[in-house]
């Protein structure tokens, strides 16, 4: 299959299942990489069932399993072990996010991985790491944004700590993922060696409250809930506006912090001792919003981002997730591509990020339906496999394809079609 993007040649064996993992596979596939996605046979990635769910199709599977061909491989099965050591020399990079030692039960862990296939680049993504006293624990991007204090400083004071309603961390830990398996790449090229990237998702989100931790260690200070707001800046927050719709706004420096002044209060407002720099801003933050607030309810969002644009300020409208694809940024960019699916018709998801000039990127497909879809076709390819030998091994259990499943007479009409 011939691809394009800047990874275009480079293979990838996707082992991972869930988000965080498969999603820095999918960002290689979005590079251009020929990802090969690893399911259990049967049941298959648990992405596949959750979440919302059409005609008992995962649809965010739809999304995390785009540009992946789907192998049915159990890795329980000693035969299915030494398939995979076979065929590593043929990849360039190797993910997995089992818990910490489960490989290695399977005599499948890295010095077994790099002594089949030296040049590989080995990415273990995990919660917590390889080592440490949560290293066997159990572990989501929910725990990683609990244990960075993500969740401490999140919220409003009086209310509970506020855990994201979306996958924050296994997705920011993806792209951070993506990010190192590049690095560790590029270094093969240069020396010909492999390497193994011990990923924790709690260190990736630590990096959003990094500043906070270095403030804290200097001065001892913990940042308050506050909502919307900010403790290092104001004004910053969303504003409803006279239409029920919010702006969100932010002043994060003096200059653009005094065209929102004068917006709201002409020229003299600047002048105010209250928010004459950033730190008596930040102490009358509250007084600063109510005023910002009465400006906007007194128009629509529209008028309120016409005059605090028109003003050069940094200001933009609060989209809601039904209104997304209809904001005319996304739309003339556009961020949001919907594919034909065969068997749900049409599928939303996102555009490939970041673009390239040059390298460009490949065609997206939506994830396959079926479990091991792919799993003949890839096999006999890379390894030369047979049909009887391809039967014997599903035979076994070590490997499922739906060919096998669908009669013996389809299974040589298709494998002699080269489909």
């Amino acid at each position: 299959m011939t691809q394009s993007g800047p990874l275009a040649g480079v293979r990838v064996l996707d082992c991972s299942t869930m988000i965080a993992a498969p999603s820095t596979a999918a960002m290689l596939a979005d590079f251009g990489a020929e990802v090969v996605k690893i399911e259990r046979p049967g049941s298959g990635d648990h992405v596949r069932r959750y979440g919302a769910q059409q005609d008992g199709i995962g649809l965010h599977w739809k999304a995390l399993g785009r540009n992946k061909r789907s192998v049915a491989l159990d890795l329980h099965h000693a035969h299915a072990q030494a398939l995979l050591l076979r065929w590593l020399p043929q990849f360039d990079v190797f993910v997995e996010n089992f818990r910490p030692g489960t490989l290695e039960r399977w005599n499948l862990g890295p010095e077994w991985l790099l002594a089949a296939s030296p040049q590989l680049v080995i990415l273990r993504v995990t919660a917590f790491g390889q080592d440490g006293p949560y290293r066997e624990r159990a572990g989501f991007g929910t725990l990683a944004e609990a244990i960075t204090g993500i969740a401490a400083v999140s919220g409003y004071d009086d209310r509970p700590p506020l855990l994201p309603a979306f996958p924050l961390a296994d997705v920011m830990a993806g792209q951070a993922a993506a990010a190192a398996v590049c690095a560790a790449y590029a270094r093969r090229l240069r020396t010909g060696d492999g390497e193994v990237i011990d990923f924790a998702i709690y260190e990736a989100v630590m990096k959003l409250v990094e500043s906070q931790i270095t403030e804290f260690a200097a001065t001892g200070n913990v940042h308050r809930r506050l909502g919307n707001r900010m403790e290092d800046t104001a004004p910053r927050g969303a504003y409803r506006c006279g239409d029920g719709a919010y702006v969100a706004l932010s002043g994060s420096t003096q200059e653009l912090a005094e065209r929102v002044l004068r917006t709201i209060g002409g020229d003299a407002l600047p002048a105010d001792p209250r928010f004459r720099s950033n730190v008596e801003r930040v102490a009358n933050a509250e007084a600063l919003d109510a005023l910002i607030e009465g400006f906007c309810a007194q128009h629509t969002r529209d008028e309120a981002i016409a005059a605090f644009t028109a003003a050069g300020c940094a200001v933009g409208p609060l989209e809601s997730i039904d209104s997304v694809a209809e904001n005319p940024q996304i739309v003339a960019r556009g961020s949001l591509v919907r594919l034909d699916d065969p068997e749900l018709g049409e599928v939303t998801i996102n555009a490939p990020f970041p673009r390239f000039a040059h390298a460009g990127a490949p065609p997206l497909r939506p994830g396959p339906s079926d479990v091991g879809r792919d799993t003949a076709d890839v096999l006999a390819r890379d390894l030369g496999l047979s049909e009887d030998e391809l039967r014997g091994l599903a035979d076994a259990g070590a490997i499922d394809d739906p060919r096998f499943r669908a009669g013996s007479h389809q299974a040589r009409d298709r494998a002699t079609s080269g489909t």
